[in-house]
């Protein structure tokens, strides 16, 4: 039992609970989780924004070079909770799919550049491309409130699916495979 400072006691489930619910909380308001929607008709896909951003190695890497391939693109942080439950996902992603015309381009958001990226990357051995952003993404992808925010796009280079904040595996699972039967 552990006093409540006011005369009462409150008992360890009871506090279990109050804090397994302000957990709850917290991570509801650090990431927005949108209900799961089945990927746009492709009539109705939109261009995803064309950038160029470099990658760890220091090469240019343009959005237009994947044209032909599915792609997750993931925007992310070092930092970020959500973000780090999902890496593993990425990894096996980009595993699975790869030789099937897939690839995930993780986008770090980190304000710290390349000195935070690159060793937590290579820490957690990434296996897919990360690029660092500048400020043109914020004018090329408006609207991000939370990380991760994703885009899965097409072959042809549009839009097919978007997440904000955490999503299930399974959400992912499903669009990537639905999008990789589509036709080139």
């Amino acid at each position: 039992m552990i006093s409540s400072g006011s005369g009462g006691i409150i008992g360890q489930e009871t506090m279990v609970r109050a804090l397994t619910l302000a957990v709850i909380l917290l991570g509801a308001a650090c990431s927005r989780q949108e209900a799961p929607q089945a990927a746009a008709a492709a009539s109705s896909r939109k261009a995803a924004a064309n950038f160029t951003l470099k990658d760890a190695a220091g090469q240019s890497v343009r959005l237009s070079d994947y044209k032909g391939k599915v792609v997750l693109l993931d925007f992310w942080a070092t930092w970020c909770g959500p973000c780090k439950v999902e890496e593993p996902w990425l990894k096996e992603f980009e595993t699975t799919y790869k030789d099937r015309g897939f690839a995930v381009l993780g986008v770090s958001m980190d304000e710290d550049g390349w000195d935070a990226v690159k060793p937590y990357i290579e820490k957690q051995k990434f296996n897919f491309r990360v690029l660092l952003s500048t400020p043109e993404i914020d004018k090329l992808y408006p609207g991000m409130e939370a990380w991760p925010t994703s885009f899965l796009i097409d072959r042809q280079g549009r839009i097919a699916d978007t997440h904000t904040g955490l999503v299930s595996k399974s959400v992912f699972t499903r669009t990537i495979e639905a999008l990789l039967k589509e036709p080139v």
